[in-house]
């Protein structure tokens, strides 16, 4: 790299001027490159590139390398293959859409419904398809296309799914789509040479850079949030074994302050700025690489850490790739990307006339356009500055959106607010009464849905109390009120309720763009009793547990305390309560600082009858767990001096297992004792941990492979499964009866991943068939001018 180059890790750069000049490489002679400023070294661009609307397009629109890009949309492809079969579902899209199932969804536009499960399928071949075609380069503009339709239409088909990276990943494939990704290393690179190595304008760098820039600085910015900075958030992390190390020098609670919370806020407000110049990129490197592999360790979070890893080269020169390559055996050019120097030109680029000394002069070359401007390097330019305008008001654009606040703002998903925020729920509770009976009964929490977090949002619990409302009268209950008690806590504050228990959610008003009404406010006021908890917590044994609750004047709180929690008790922190047992139907009030007993085994209520909020504690022992504990903790000991020879007494037949648990992993079977039975097992379940843990990194990768092998092998069979039956109709019933009987036979040692020997049909998908055979020739009709056309297009 030339020390005078512009900043690589700049979102603009003079990468035309310096490519331009190892284009002319062989010329006799040439003028000394004239010294640049300051400002040109360090950031890319002079002073004058902003003076004028016409040099700030032509600085947007400068020919750049495309061997970076080229490389980032090679690996963003297949990171969306991968993707598609894991964390989007593939491998488990029965379950997910199965036809007919009575199942409460979560779409952004309630219009937005699921297509049947075989159109699906289909959806899923498109979407893959066009990540691999975005991976090779092949049909670019319609592979992200293909991929950008089908991607933006799952997204928005169920809202409990969103996450940031969810998000990234489809404004990742929209940039794709206008930018010039298929000029390096592409197989439309091999089908047309007049775009093979051709140069791309600078924007298509300056987007992605800014970016993630903006993913970085924003996650940063989200966690000054007073709940991050005390470190409130993410304090169950620093029990991670990923952080023993920094556990040999500093106690677990500074772990969790200064390592967790703080190296996570440094890290996301200064990774954009450290990726952008020369002098800080190494170090960026190494820091933001290890946040990324302990995050793929820490968080079920599929390929994002590896997406956010293979955008850090974007920061690069764009020539690296040649760079890099160049240092291969020379045997394998031929499948590597090119290494030799020099892009051919582009008429998406705008290029400076170049004036050579004396008589000579010298400018682009005749395949170029000239400098001067046109519509469509206008139109980059002006996407690229509204783009990122829009980037940076979206994470602040709540106050629009209000009917989507809840104790956190917006639906969560865009505004980049990573990790910031934990929770916890104690208590769900749905009420239903039948409008024209008045019958009042409960629901199972989760009933009709798949998804849990329809608690926490206020849009979400609307859409479920409506479909509860469609769904219930098939039961006998008609035109039902619906009724949420929901009790959550919030990065280790008090348990409360998030909505109002009053309301019937079936018919309470809600809009997305005015304030949720029925939404109870966070009790910020009681956030420093977190300190005391943690005293609290650390006064007690391992044996005792405590939950704390905070409850609005005016509520009531209906709880039942199971048998196996002997000693409970409820102790008054602030405000008053009064306690009515309900079997004994006495009512005891407490004021802070008084507790009282509450039989096990019954029902009891607390009513909060002061003014303010009342803040009190459970505190109890599991004692069915504890007597539990005490027995394994003596047979344990009579294990040991079995083994060691220091046991003198015969054992009694009850304990004779425990001779043999060592020699046989299936003794607990033979144990008569039910204590004995389920002790034996928790000791194989300790041992088959240990084992994993303690398993070298071939046998770790072996297991990560098999594991995969099968997720991917069940989503290629359900998709062949689905593709057969839009192409030739779902099997006769007769056949499936067949198949039915033969499975339920004795074909025992049939893998439940294997294709089915009768016609690769799952068990899932019998009983659909009866309703789904009528509509079976329209769609097959349909299904077969779309296979016509595709194939007809792409030949």
């Amino acid at each position: 790299m030339e020390a005078g180059d512009a900043t690589a890790g700049a979102f603009v750069r003079r990468d035309g001027d310096d490519q331009t000049a190892k284009d002319q490489h062989k010329a006799p002679k040439r003028e000394q490159t004239p010294t640049r400023s300051k400002m040109e070294q360090i950031f890319g661009f002079k002073k004058e590139d902003l003076t004028s609307w016409h040099s700030f397009v032509s600085l947007l629109n400068r020919p750049t390398d495309p061997a970076s890009l080229g490389i980032f949309r090679c690996l963003f492809g297949l990171l969306m293959v991968i993707d598609i079969t894991q964390e989007r579902g593939l491998s488990n899209l029965d379950y997910k859409y199965l036809d007919g199932a009575p199942v409460c969804r979560f779409p952004l536009f309630n219009f937005l419904q699921p297509l049947p499960l075989d159109w699906m399928y289909l959806v899923y071949v498109v979407m893959f398809l066009g990540a691999s075609g975005i991976m090779l380069g092949c049909f670019y503009r319609l592979s992200c296309l293909m991929f950008l339709s089908t991607y933006w239409y799952i997204f928005f088909l169920d809202k409990t799914t969103w996450n940031n990276h969810s998000y990234l990943y489809g404004l990742i494939g929209f940039q794709l789509t206008l930018m010039d990704g298929n000029r390096y290393w592409s197989i439309d690179g091999l089908r047309r040479p007049s775009i093979r190595n051709a140069h791309v304008p600078l924007w298509n760098y300056t987007l992605l850079r800014a970016q993630i820039f903006i993913v970085y600085f924003i996650a940063g910015v989200k966690k000054l949030d007073a709940d991050w900075v005390e470190g409130y958030s993410m304090s169950y992390l620093a029990h991670h074994w990923l952080f023993d190390p920094f556990k040999l020098i500093l106690p677990v609670e500074l772990v969790s302050l200064l390592v967790v919370h703080g190296g996570g806020l440094i890290l996301d407000l200064t990774a954009g700025y450290l990726l952008f110049f020369d002098v800080t990129r190494p170090y960026a490197f190494f820091f933001v690489s290890y946040f990324h592999c302990m995050n793929s360790q820490l968080f079920s979070i599929g390929m994002f850490p590896y997406t956010m890893l293979a955008t850090s080269p974007l920061f690069c020169y764009p020539d690296w790739p040649r760079n890099f390559f160049a240092h291969f055996p020379s045997f394998l050019r031929a499948v590597l990307p090119l290494t030799s120097p020099g892009s051919q030109p582009s008429p998406s680029c705008v290029y400076e006339e170049i004036q050579g000394s004396g008589t000579q002069q010298r400018q682009t070359p005749a395949a170029a356009k000239s400098s001067k401007l046109r519509l469509k390097h206008k139109l980059g330019a002006i996407f690229t500055v509204l783009y990122l305008m829009e980037q940076f008001f979206m994470p602040y654009s709540h106050f629009i959106t209000q009917g989507y606040n809840n104790w956190t703002n917006g639906l969560y998903g865009y505004s980049w607010d990573m990790m910031v925020h934990s929770r916890s729920h104690q208590h769900v509770k749905i009420t239903y009464k039948d409008r024209k009976t008045g019958e009042t009964g409960y629901l199972n929490p989760g009933v009709f849905t798949q998804s849990r977090r329809w608690k926490d949002h206020g849009d979400m619990l609307k859409q479920y109390a409506t479909c509860l409302h469609q769904y219930l009268p098939r039961y006998n209950i008609s035109d039902p009120e619906i009724y949420f008690d929901i009790w959550v806590s919030i990065n280790e504050r008090f348990q409360q309720r998030i909505f109002d228990p009053r309301v019937d959610i079936v018919r309470a008003e809600w809009s997305p763009f005015k304030p949720n009404k029925w939404l109870m406010p966070l009790l910020v006021d009681l956030s420093p009793w977190r300190t005391k908890f943690q005293e609290i917590e650390g006064s007690l044994d391992n044996q005792t547990e405590i939950v704390f609750i905070a409850d609005f004047p005016g509520l009531h709180l209906e709880n039942f305390v199971s048998e196996d929690l002997g000693n409970t008790s409820i102790q008054v922190l602030q405000g008053q309560v009064n306690v009515e047992i309900v079997e004994e139907k006495k009512n005891y009030t407490l004021q802070p600082g008084e507790q009282i007993k509450v039989p096990a085994g019954a029902y009891h209520k607390v009513y909060t009858v002061s003014e303010d909020p009342s803040c009190y504690m459970y505190v109890y022992v599991n004692t069915t767990e504890a007597a539990l504990q005490k027995n394994f903790t003596k047979l344990y000991e009579i294990q040991e001096r079995v083994r060691n020879g220091t046991e003198t007494e015969p054992l009694p037949p009850e304990l004779q297992p425990l001779m043999a648990a060592d020699d046989d992993e299936g003794s607990e079977v033979n144990a008569t004792d039910p204590i004995v039975r389920l002790f034996l097992k928790r000791q194989r379940r300790m041992k088959e941990v240990k084992k994993r843990r303690e398993a070298g990194v071939l046998e770790r990768l072996q297991r990560f492979a098999v594991k995969k092998y099968y997720t991917i092998r069940r989503g290629i069979l359900m998709t062949a499964i689905a593709m057969r039956n839009l192409a030739v109709g779902l099997p006769p019933l007769e056949q499936l009866s067949v198949c039915h009987l033969g499975a339920a036979s004795g074909d025992e040692e049939h893998h439940e991943d294997s294709p089915h020997p009768c016609g690769l049909v799952s068990d899932s998908w019998r009983e659909k068939s009866h309703t789904v055979g009528e509509k079976g020739a329209k769609w097959r009709s349909v299904w077969r001018f779309c296979l016509f056309f595709f194939f007809f297009f792409f030949n």
